[in-house]
Order: structure tokens, then sequence, then C-alpha cells
């Protein structure tokens, strides 16, 4: 097996090798370029997508614990809506049905609509992992803030979220590496990310191996980042008292 790593020193329009990987400025674009540019996209609308789906997601858990049913239902309602779609389905209901029936998106960049697509799917799982988070906590911890004079919605901000966030971190974690890979669906409706480069940069190549073992190395270090990140949190805001805490 004979492996050409040289070409991703090629001008991606001609083919042909330029002086440097990461090209000589002007219009010239390699293929080194194009991968990495291609990773700042999955990078960009991962983390993106993962901040729709925390603060929703937050707001969904919360919904599901209040003691009013209209909340509850709504949560319940939205969980069981977003997690049993496929992703790619939702994907494309974003792209190609909502501007439809909702004109306003036709204006929306695709980058953006992905990023809502994958923050909504992710939120209800989210949203679930909160909730669980919440009812963990002792019942003793609402009345306290309550008996401080909070309102029910500061009990939540400033008692019961920063608790059940400390214990479901874990859970989180994965959730925020899976979001790196789900985001390979966006090469569906042509967001210029690793999955779409892959794809468009093998066919024009015929590199297949050479160019999927940094595609799938990217992802992984993709997640193994986040994966380090959370449990440097983790270990940091772990509960007195709970396993491992110290």
């Amino acid at each position: 097996m004979s492996w050409d790593w040289q070409f991703f020193c090629n001008d991606t329009a001609t083919g042909e090798a330029v002086a440097s990987c990461f090209g000589a400025g002007g219009k010239e674009q390699t293929y080194l370029q194009w991968m990495l540019g291609s990773w700042g996209w999955t990078l960009s609308v991962s983390l993106l997508g993962l901040l729709v789906a925390l603060v929703v997601g937050s707001l969904v858990g919360v919904a599901r614990t209040t003691p009013n049913r209209w909340l509850v239902r709504f949560g319940e309602a939205w969980t069981e809506l977003f997690r049993n779609i496929p992703l790619l389905v939702q994907v494309f209901l974003w792209y190609h049905v909502l501007p439809v029936l909702v004109p306003v998106l036709q204006g929306v960049p695709p980058s953006v609509l992905v990023i809502l697509a994958l923050g909504f799917f992710t939120s209800a799982r989210i949203g679930e992992q909160v909730k669980a988070g919440i009812q963990t906590l002792p019942k003793g911890q609402r009345y306290a803030g309550q008996a401080l004079g909070f309102t029910l919605p500061q009990t939540y901000r400033f008692v019961l979220l920063p608790m059940a966030f400390r214990i479901v971190i874990p859970p989180l974690t994965s959730e925020s590496m899976n979001i790196v890979k789900n985001s390979a669906v966006a090469f569906a409706v042509s967001i210029p990310e690793l999955a779409q480069f892959a794809q468009q940069a093998s066919e024009e190549t015929s590199h297949f191996e050479e160019i999927f073992i940094p595609v799938t190395l990217l992802y992984f270090v993709s997640a193994f980042v986040i994966n380090r990140i959370a449990k440097f949190i983790e270990a940091r805001v772990r509960i007195p008292g709970t396993v491992g805490a110290k």
C-alpha cells in the first residue's frame, strides 16, 4: 500500500503542488487549508449548538420540575418531540420545510438552521439530565431557598440549578462529545465542515485513506479535548462528600 500525503500541499483548483502547504497568498488554497477550515466549521457549529442546547435544555429541565402542570406538560412534549425524530430529518425540516412555513427563515444562513436543529435535538437530552439532577437534590434545598425569601425562579437560579449542574457534569460531558460527532449531519445541507470536506476531497483526488484518517483524528481530538476540559471542571466543582471528591 502506497500513501501519498504530499497531495495536501496541492492547490484545490489546479491540483498542482504549491510552495507551501498553507498556500502562498492570493486565491490559492491547498487541501490542508481546506481541511483545517472545515475543522473550524465543525467546531463552530458544535460549540454554538451546544450553547443552544444548554440554554434550552436547562429551561426544559426546570419546566419539568416546577409545580405548574402546564410547564411540566410543555417540557415533556418538547422532550418527546425532539428526541424521537432523527437528527438528520430535523436538519432537513429546518432547511427545506420550515422556511416555507415561516418565510422569515428564508433569509437565515443554513449554518444557523443547522445550529438550531443540533441544539434543539440535544436540548431534549440535556433537559432530561437537568431534570434528574434537580430531582436528585433533597427537597430541603428548595425549602431553604424559599425560607431565605427567594421567589421560585430565584430558588432555581441561585440554589437548585448550580447544585444540579455539578451533579450532571458526567452526562453533560457525553452530550458535549456527541454533539461534535452529530455535527457531521451538516454536510447534508452543504455546510463546509469536516464530513463534507472528506466526501468532496476524496472524490476529487481519490486519496480516500489519506483524507479519512486525518479527518477521523480531528474528530477524535475534538471530542477528547472536550472530555478533558469537562473532567477538569468536574474535579473542581464536585460536591464534597460525593465519590471522588477531595
